[in-house]
């Protein structure tokens, strides 16, 4: 079973910057798609961002042309860089594999916590 380890988060002002990462323990290169969702105080988790095998990327319209994902499956890593961060990016990022619209591949990890101050 792969383990997933988050990675990047911080506080930030902003309009400030980070980069997210998430380590897979075992390989991804025969996924489709891997994704980072985010889950914010007192709201349900959501997919913000994926990517397929093939490279095509997918955004939420609240981070698109602000977030960037990307993966390394050489090195069994994707990453999520996240550019003029808004308050109400604030939330827990996860990664994941998702299969379809409702599941994922692997155990949720413990994310990795992005706090955006105004």
């Amino acid at each position: 079973q792969v383990q997933l380890v988050e990675s990047g988060g911080g506080l930030v002002q902003a309009g400030g910057s980070l980069r997210l990462s998430c380590a897979a323990s075992g390989s991804i290169g025969s996924l489709v798609s891997m994704g980072w969702y985010r889950q914010a105080p007192g709201k349900k988790r959501e997919l913000v961002a994926r990517i397929t095998i093939g490279g095509s990327t997918e955004y939420v319209a609240s981070v698109k042309g602000r977030f960037t994902i990307s993966r390394d499956d050489a090195k069994n890593t994707v990453y999520l860089q996240m550019n003029g961060l808004k308050p109400e990016d604030t939330g827990v990022y996860y990664c994941n594999a998702p299969k379809g619209d409702r599941f994922v591949s692997f155990a949720w990890a413990q994310g990795t916590q992005v706090t955006v101050s105004s």
